[in-house]
């Protein structure tokens, strides 16, 4: 299938034929099933994470094959239009997974695992990988490609990012067992390791480094790395002052992430609800 679809990606043809639209349903398929993902852990790799290009060249293909059409439950009340190769994840009582009525979207060509909750209205794009027991919390995003493990907690209205092209670019990765606040926002293939926390309103992104208070180090991405936030920190949001200029004198501070602690029994205790909501 990797073959087949880098070549239809990159000799675009005049027509798509039925034998091109049934390989992609075929890579949706298993988009679907998670026997293949955008991206995979890689113990090689420094972040423990590789980009499968090729899936995320069938993601891209699937756009450019699909025509707008009109996807209206009713038309005159709530019209929808999209393209024809992304409709909405069909899931049946089997699936195990709990869709709470009121506004939810889930595209096709996405992996939700078993016990998955979703909370209305929260949306989980296309190319994207949720693991079982999982809980996506109201007005929470997983972006395109975007990796989420096993048990973890997207609290209401965080953001995680996706990140399609460029093909190589890594996508967010939020390992098992990630608790990650509310209006938190994770973007550009940021990597956060098992059973980390972040706090309500935490940003991670390439451009910001996370200091780490426990360790007295500083955690960036670089060129060919994401920022990688280690296993079992706990972040929050905090500000680092100006040391010079007129941010000095105007007493001006930067948004950074702080490591303040590495999760513990107590950390534990406070978020040990979620098991009761799952």
């Amino acid at each position: 299938m990797q073959a087949e679809i880098e070549k239809l990606f990159e000799e675009k043809p005049g027509t798509y034929t039925d034998d091109h639209f049934r390989l992609f349903q075929e890579f949706k398929a298993a988009l679907n099933a998670g026997a293949i993902r955008a991206a995979e852990p890689d113990l090689r790799a420094p972040s423990g994470w590789r980009v499968n290009g090729w899936v995320k060249k069938g993601v891209l293909l699937g756009f450019r094959m699909g025509g707008v059409v009109d996807m209206s439950v009713n038309a005159a009340r709530q019209p929808f239009f999209d393209k024809a190769t992304y409709p909405v994840k069909h899931f049946t009582a089997e699936s195990g997974v709990r869709i709470v009525p009121g506004g939810s979207s889930i595209r096709d060509g996405c992996y939700v695992g078993k016990g998955v909750t979703c909370m209305p209205p929260m949306y989980i794009n296309t190319g994207s990988y949720v693991g079982d027991g999982t809980m996506i919390d109201s007005h929470a995003l997983v972006g395109s490609c975007a990796q989420v493990g096993r048990n973890c907690h997207i609290s209401a209205a965080s953001q995680i990012g996706g990140v399609l092209e460029p093909i190589g670019a890594l996508p967010v990765i939020i390992e098992d067992e990630v608790l990650v606040g509310g209006n938190c926002g994770v973007y550009e293939g940021t990597v956060v390791k098992r059973r980390a926390v972040l706090g309500t309103g935490t940003v991670l992104n390439r451009s910001t480094p996370v200091y780490d208070l426990v360790h007295n180090t500083v955690h960036r991405a670089t060129d060919d790395e994401p920022l990688v936030i280690p296993e079992q920190a706990v972040v929050v949001a905090g500000s680092r002052a100006i040391a010079s200029g007129p941010g000095k004198t105007w007493g001006i501070s930067l948004y950074t992430p702080v490591i303040v602690k590495y999760r513990d029994e107590k950390t534990d205790t406070k978020i040990q609800l979620e098991d009761l909501l799952r």
